[in-house]
């Protein structure tokens, strides 16, 4: 079974604003509620794709209840942890000539939510994959990956890390299956600036040598390159078409990596499939749904 863990999921809505002007009253033009949070992204899209997974996380209050009802819409099971305090956030994304965001808090989680989020993950066993994506909240410590990472450690978990800079290179030591960082951040892990395809590759290498067992950088328009626990990388550039949406084109692209592997066990498909989930995303104003996703897969 795949699990995937969104520790601060949250009610995305998102506006369209024709000229937002600030100070003045602004009519939208579009607007949806999305259930979103990097993990839960991940576990609709792999849904989308034919592939059941659980969504593990903290949930409060009335949006939280609402986050727990509209999952099951999304096609995936969830286990969620009720905390008593505050609420799941509210994220407004506001689109117009600019994109900007205003992200909620969350609710307050504490030591015992924490410890009833790692006993459900002791249930794991051999062949199962694991999704560790996003942010931590604030009332979690920054070291929480790496407890989950040491407690399941040796057990035959597949995991994956899709993280910022300090959290992704804290686990590599646990050796997990895959890790997504993009060009910028594989430089910055490092003090450089990587300037052609040769250094991402060498510098995707480095993050083996510390642990990693697959390396996976996107490179935005350029594509991206994946360098496999064999030593052996693959490159391929993006699916065509108009981008209409920057949020979830990353978890999806490890949705589609991971429904490509388990499927065949072929890092080229994986490559081939996640990349076409990505660039679904990226072309609609939600998530990409599997007719689109397998159109892009026969167009790379």
């Amino acid at each position: 079974m795949i699990y995937t863990v969104t520790f601060n999921p949250a009610l995305d809505y998102v506006v369209r604003v024709n000229q937002f002007a600030v100070g003045q009253v602004n009519r939208t033009v579009q607007e949806n509620i999305f259930y979103g949070g990097k993990g839960i992204n991940v576990s609709a899209v792999l849904a989308n794709l034919g592939h059941p997974s659980i969504a593990l996380g903290f949930i409060a209050g009335f949006t939280g209840e609402e986050i727990q009802r509209g999952v099951k819409t999304l096609g995936f099971a969830s286990d969620f942890i009720r905390v008593k305090n505050g609420m799941s956030r509210i994220n407004v994304k506001l689109k117009s000539d600019q994109e900007s965001e205003i992200n909620g808090m969350g609710p307050e989680i504490t030591k015992e939510d924490v410890e009833a989020l790692l006993k459900k993950l002791d249930t794991l066993t051999i062949g199962d994959v694991l999704v560790l994506s996003g942010s931590i909240p604030f009332s979690i410590g920054d070291d929480i990956y790496e407890r989950i990472m040491a407690r399941l450690d040796g057990r035959g978990i597949r995991i994956v890390v899709d993280a910022e800079k300090k959290l992704l290179l804290n686990v590599l030591q646990y050796h997990p299956f895959l890790i997504k960082p993009n060009h910028h951040e594989l430089g910055d892990m490092f003090g450089v600036t990587l300037k052609d395809e040769e250094e991402i590759i060498r510098y995707a290498k480095k993050l083996q040598e510390k642990g990693a067992e697959n390396v996976l950088v996107s490179m935005a328009g350029d594509g991206a390159i994946l360098v496999e626990q064999t030593g052996t990388h693959h490159k391929l550039g993006v699916a065509k078409g108009t981008v209409k949406n920057s949020v979830g084109a990353g978890d999806s692209m490890v949705a589609g990596f991971l429904a490509g592997f388990l499927e065949t066990g072929d890092f080229g498909h994986a490559l081939k499939l996640g990349t076409a989930a990505g660039g679904a995303t990226a072309f609609s104003d939600g998530l990409g749904e599997k007719e689109q996703i397998l159109k892009l897969y026969d167009l790379l």
